[in-house]
């Protein structure tokens, strides 16, 4: 492997220009022929082509010169030499190489298809000096978006016959170029720790070697001022503007020292919000009531004031104004340090969808993506719906940073154009894990889903636990868009061989399935139902069980129906920091099968976040739950409603429950309710970590079982039951390992019945049970 000898430079044109023009200048005439010497692949007649001057031209200087630069300019050659003989034109050419194959060397981080389509060059492509170093800086910027700004590369060629040559990239990677230090100019209210919490780029520190995000990307500092901008804006710094983000590399190229210069600005609060309406038919009075969330004198939030502008647009747009425009004017009173808004509603242009463009998605189904959008061909343009639109593609979770804007058609001046840019990412997992509980044992958890089965967003899942005291295997399958509808169908089969449940003296086996459809009134009102059919074994009941127990032995067949009405508001589903929610569901059993009851369950929880960067946050929820048997008939143990574990900690499972007097046993009651506050507190560890410390207060009840049990076995001071409350208090940490949840409890019950079961200390590994 050696260096290509044939360097192309102007140098070389300029010497052979000075020879044709001391050859031109000896004497007139005209160009009797033109001879092209030293073309292999190109043929004589494309040669003159590309010439300023022809046969029977006279020669002309500047024809010469300009026919020299063009035959340079068409990259076929590596050298030119026009020069005058006789009465001929001679041109003489050294054709550029064709490229047999392009090779990478040396590169570890960067996959060699992502390299092949950062480069122009390509097999059977010609090569040039120019496009080599074109490629070379690509090359070099692709390792540094990696992180890696000490790269370099080598472009290398191999000589083969008939002019051709391998071209090698020869890659010396260098390290990871990490983040030394953030820091921050000019900021008064917040100190650096909170606002590097803000930040995606984060300091290079030792934990944080599964993560990319210590390394620089200058994308991503870019991406960083915006997260700034809006983390002031949050908070009510209206004026707030990031003055420049500097990014110094140490001198041994290993180090990037980052600092952010802010100008914070005064912080200010709501003033007077009003609404302002240009459209006819449409009084601001009516749409009054929707900016009362900004209530006068609470801290500006600009995305609060961002939500009114979506409210604003849904309610406009049911009253039939398609072509409007919602701007909020900002009014600041800097001596008050107040905000005045007004919600100016106008009619905007009218603007049409005249198509939808998508582009990068490989495997993904164009109809998975263009049904998230709120907006279709021939639609009047808003840009809400386009925003909103954009949110849904991006909560698929199917790509990397989809991007959703809209362009002027080149077609009419009414109409846009929308595109979305998207850039798949893997959607299966595979998970194992290995885990205690001090409920269930030790336990081996493995799985498997796709969340775009075949680019359809279809969902399925596989997951089995095997544990000492528990079994389960649970398959499941979603289509989000039944038959091309906002309904979203799916199905479940499993099985639950469960020999601890509520108590130690007996085991139960569940096998079934469920058919279930969910579809939405709205962005946050939620409709679930539900078809069940499962089998039930009641079965290795202990000697010197409760008599209660022993007669529950047997095999029951459930049937029924259920439905769930979901509000809910919170920030997040997985990890809310403000916002609530409402729930209600009913259980109808008794569509064949041996069961008969009715099931009622309430639920609400509240979320307040307690500090500014959402490290703090308070929780306060509550549950209740009912059976009623329907036409006399008992309500079966495996049915029943007991507290302790998860529910009630402090207390073991089914720890709280009426009791068989003279076994101690727990028999489950037909009713329980609960109620939890929790704080959610920060441990001084980096999030990376993933570590968070929380105190709760539970509380719980469950009602009295003497309707359940059947009435051939007596009943009266055989049973413990008391409705009475219990209370608990206590700390725990919750660990979000590699290897799945670590929660560690510590409950204290400080109001508990003398029959009750309590459990101090409680620690679930690998699996939330």
């Amino acid at each position: 492997m050696y260096r290509h000898s044939r360097t192309l430079t102007m140098a070389v044109a300029a010497v052979a220009l000075v020879a044709a023009d001391a050859s031109f200048a000896q004497q007139g005439g005209t160009i009797r022929e033109i001879i092209v010497a030293g073309n292999q692949r190109v043929e004589s007649e494309t040669v003159k082509s590309y010439l300023s001057v022809a046969e029977g031209d006279p020669f002309d200087d500047s024809k010469i010169d300009k026919s020299l630069k063009a035959l340079f300019a068409t990259g076929l050659f590596a050298d030119v030499n026009i020069r005058r003989e006789g009465d001929s034109l001679a041109v003489r050419v050294v054709e550029n190489p064709v490229i047999n194959r392009v090779a990478f060397e040396g590169n570890h981080h960067v996959k060699t298809d992502q390299l092949e389509k950062e480069v122009q060059l390509k097999a059977r492509s010609v090569y040039t000096r120019t496009k080599v170093q074109t490629d070379v800086k690509r090359i070099l910027d692709l390792y540094r978006h990696n992180g890696r700004f000490a790269a370099t590369v080598e472009p290398k060629l191999i000589e083969l016959p008939q002019n051709r040559v391998d071209l090698v990239f020869e890659i010396a990677e260098g390290d990871s170029t990490s983040v030394e230090r953030i820091s921050f100019l000019n900021n008064r209210q917040f100190d650096d720790d909170d606002l590097k919490q803000v930040l995606q780029t984060k300091e290079e520190k030792w934990w944080r070697f599964l993560s990319s995000d210590d390394t620089y990307d200058p994308d991503r500092v870019n991406y960083d001022r915006d997260l700034l901008r809006k983390f002031y804006m949050k908070n009510g710094y209206a004026d707030f503007r990031v003055v420049s983000s500097v990014a110094e590399l140490s001198d041994d190229r290993e180090k990037f020292y980052i600092t952010f210069t802010l100008d914070e600005g005064e912080r200010y609060r709501y003033g007077k919000v009003t609404v302002k309406s240009a459209l006819k038919d449409l009084k601001a009075e009516e749409l009054q009531p929707l900016v009362a969330d900004l209530e006068e004198g609470d801290w500006y939030n600009a995305d609060q004031v961002e939500e009114i502008v979506q409210k604003l647009t849904d309610a406009v747009g049911n009253k039939g104004y398609a072509f409007t425009d919602i701007r909020p004017q900002l009014i600041r009173n800097r001596e008050g340090r107040t905000i005045d808004i007004l919600f100016d509603i106008k009619e905007a242009p009218h603007v049409f969808v005249e198509r939808i463009d998508i582009r990068g998605n490989v495997r993904t189904l164009d109809k998975v993506i263009r049904r998230e959008f709120r907006l279709v061909e021939g639609d009047a343009f808003n840009a809400a719906r386009l925003r909103r639109s954009r949110e849904r593609i991006k909560d698929l979770d199917f790509f990397d940073k989809p991007d959703v804007t809209n362009v002027a058609s080149d077609t009419a001046p009414d109409r846009t154009v929308i595109r979305a840019d998207v850039t798949e990412k893997s959607t299966g997992q595979l998970s194992f894990g290995l885990g205690y509980s001090s409920v269930i044992g030790a336990l081996i958890d493995v799985g498997a889903s796709e969340r775009n089965l075949l680019g359809t967003g279809q969902i399925v899942s596989a997951n089995a636990s095997l544990a000492l005291k528990q079994t389960q295997i649970n398959l499941g399958y979603t289509e989000p868009y039944f038959l091309d509808r906002h309904v979203a169908v799916g199905a479940d089969l499993f099985t639950v061989n469960n020999s601890v449940n509520q108590t130690l003296v007996y085991s139960a086996t569940s096998t079934g399935g469920d058919i279930r459809a969910s579809y939405n009134y709205d962005e946050y009102l939620s409709h679930l139902w539900k078809y069940t059919l499962s089998q039930t074994h009641v079965g290795d009941v202990q000697t010197g069980a409760s008599i209660y127990i022993q007669e529950e032995a047997g095999t029951t067949t459930l049937s029924s129906i259920g439905q769930t009405l979901l509000y809910d508001r919170r920030d997040s589903r997985i990890k809310p920091t403000s916002g609530y929610y409402l729930r209600f569901g009913t259980e109808v059993a008794g569509l064949g099968g041996t069961e008969d009851f009715v099931k009622t369950s309430a639920g609400a929880g509240t979320y307040f976040k307690l500090s500014h960067d959402g490290d703090w946050v308070l929780s306060l929820s509550t549950q209740a739950n009912t059976i009623n048997a329907i036409g006399g008939n008992q309500i079966r143990i495996n049915e029943r409603y007991f507290l302790g574990g998860d529910t009630m900690r402090g207390f073991k499972i089914a720890g709280i429950s009426p009791r068989d007097f003279q076994s101690g046993d727990a028999l489950g009651g037909v009713w329980d309710a609960t109620a939890t506050a929790e704080v959610r507190v920060p441990l001084g560890l980096p999030k990376e970590f993933g570590v968070q410390g929380l105190l709760f207060a539970d509380m719980g009840t469950v009602g009295q079982t003497d309707n359940s049990v059947s009435v051939t076995v007596p009943k009266g001071d055989f049973i413990q039951q008391s409705s009475a409350p219990r209370a608990a208090i206590g700390a725990g940490v919750i660990w979000q390992s590699p290897m799945g949840p670590i929660n560690i409890d510590l409950g204290y019950p400080v109001m508990r019945q003398s029959y009750d079961k309590i459990q101090i200390f409680r620690l679930n590994f690998g699996q939330r049970f």
